[in-house]
């Protein structure tokens, strides 16, 4: 059994093809985070017979399960990348909408820090920086 098929069980969604392909096609997409219609016309270059419909639904399916994390940056439709665990923050390119990730351990301490002083308890955040290219 292939990891796309544990990886479908273990989310506890049966496993189907239009699943396999889309969970193979988000996790050969590698740093790219990739929107609905991405997903639908990648498919459909590859000859995969499927509906912008279908794709709606299991990507909503997958983030349901955890297997996929959605963002809704400002410079676009809805993108999405396999949920691994580790967290990162993201730059967003307004120029070219490019999406880089990234970590940064100072960030994460001074964040944590502020929250402190204010007397709470971080329990998540999001933080997306918007940039473009020096010329």
């Amino acid at each position: 059994m292939n990891d796309e098929n544990r990886e479908l069980r273990k989310a506890g969604l049966k496993v189907t093809v239009p699943r396999l392909k889309i969970l193979q096609l988000l996790e050969e997409s590698g740093d790219r985070h990739m929107s609905a219609e991405d997903v639908y016309r990648q498919m459909l270059e590859t000859g995969d017979d499927v509906s912008i419909a279908t794709v709606y639904r299991v990507l909503t399916q997958f983030e349901s399960a955890g297997l996929i994390t959605r963002h809704n940056f400002d410079s676009g439709s809805a993108v999405y990348e396999i949920d691994r665990g580790e967290h990162h923050d993201h730059m967003v390119n307004v120029d070219t909408g490019k999406v880089i990730e990234f970590h940064s351990p100072e960030i994460e301490e001074l964040q944590r820090q502020i929250v402190e002083k204010h007397g709470y308890e971080l329990v998540g955040h999001s933080l997306v920086l918007y940039v473009k290219s020096k010329r």
